[in-house]
């Protein structure tokens, strides 16, 4: 759990000063850990501390707050009536830009930064593993996420519909949505995501940062080949081809007839997501998630004890 600047910047981006609401302490039994957070704004919200009446309880408190901080103790029971028994402390602030630097610590009160925060701060400096979230001494310390990574989904049918509902609201990834025409995606789209509508979606890979992860899914086979071929000649985090084998046998074959070697064709993964898992699109879904929040992890882990080794 970390705190996600990137989601802090957009909703400000979008909506002006926003109220950070977070999770810092709990007693006892809770809806969520300590670490969550949601973004409360004048007319909305996003994210969640869980709970129901304790996330309604705290939005409205965030849209009244006088203070630009406050730290709010609530006993779920005699507080809400809720039956999980326990308590939570609330941490509110407003932000009009979002923090700097790797770890976020400040203090709840008038508290000056004490030793054991310094040590905390000057452990993490020195290379060790960064802080959980937690309340030290009147302080909250929270990892900032690493940068969000980018996420090129091309196609906006019922496969590219149920990967972006599934993906969307975790958090590490940022959504361009790719597919030729406006009327091809849906009505509503949620605002951490840009749809790209381009008569021709292989020209839109050249835009993409070579470190972005891509989804090929669209609903033509020559489309899907020529963003295949336009992906290795530009560079990739990750790709993935929507198929069955036999298509992919005959695209492997033609992507060797355009010059790409057996090496640089088999960093694309096809098909995607988990066969054993069925061909719906929501199954397709959850197992193209599962594999990318495995891989972006797996890197922030090698990223990490490259540091290590190094620093």
């Amino acid at each position: 759990m970390s705190f996600d600047r990137n989601a802090v910047a957009d909703a400000i981006a979008r909506h002006g000063p926003v109220v950070r609401v977070v999770v810092a302490d709990t007693r006892g039994s809770v809806p969520r850990e300590v670490g969550a957070s949601m973004l409360v704004w004048a007319d909305g919200q996003s994210g969640t501390i869980g709970g129901g009446a304790l996330e309604f309880d705290a939005a409205e408190r965030a849209r009244s707050m006088a203070t630009d901080c406050a730290l709010t103790q609530v006993p779920l029971g005699p507080a809400l009536g809720q039956c999980c028994g326990g308590a939570v402390t609330l941490l509110s602030e407003r932000f009009s830009a979002a923090p700097t630097g790797d770890i976020y610590a400040r203090p709840t009160g008038n508290t000056p930064m004490p030793l054991s925060v310094k040590r905390l701060l000057a452990q993490a400096r020195n290379g060790a593993t960064p802080p959980r979230p937690q309340m030290v001494d009147g302080w909250m310390i929270e990892p900032i996420a690493p940068a969000a990574a980018p996420l090129w989904i091309y196609g906006a049918g019922h496969v590219g519909r149920a990967l972006v509902d599934t993906i969307a609201p975790l958090p590490g990834f940022t959504i361009t949505w790719v597919d030729t025409a406006p009327d091809r995606f849906p009505d509503q789209i949620a605002e951490n995501i840009r749809a790209l509508p381009t008569p021709d979606p292989a020209a839109a890979v050249a835009l993409a940062p070579a470190d972005a992860h891509h989804l090929i899914l669209t609903y033509s086979h020559a489309l899907d080949l020529e963003l295949c071929h336009r992906l290795l000649g530009h560079g990739f985090a990750s790709a993935g081809l929507i198929g069955s084998a036999t298509k992919w046998a005959r695209f492997r074959s033609r992507l060797l007839a355009l010059g790409h070697t057996n090496a640089q064709i088999s960093r694309i993964c096809c098909p995607i997501g988990r066969p054993e898992l069925g061909k719906h699109p929501q199954a397709i879904a959850l197992g193209v998630a599962s594999e990318l929040i495995l891989s972006v992890r797996s890197k922030e882990t090698a990223n990490k004890q490259t540091g290590d080794a190094t620093g």
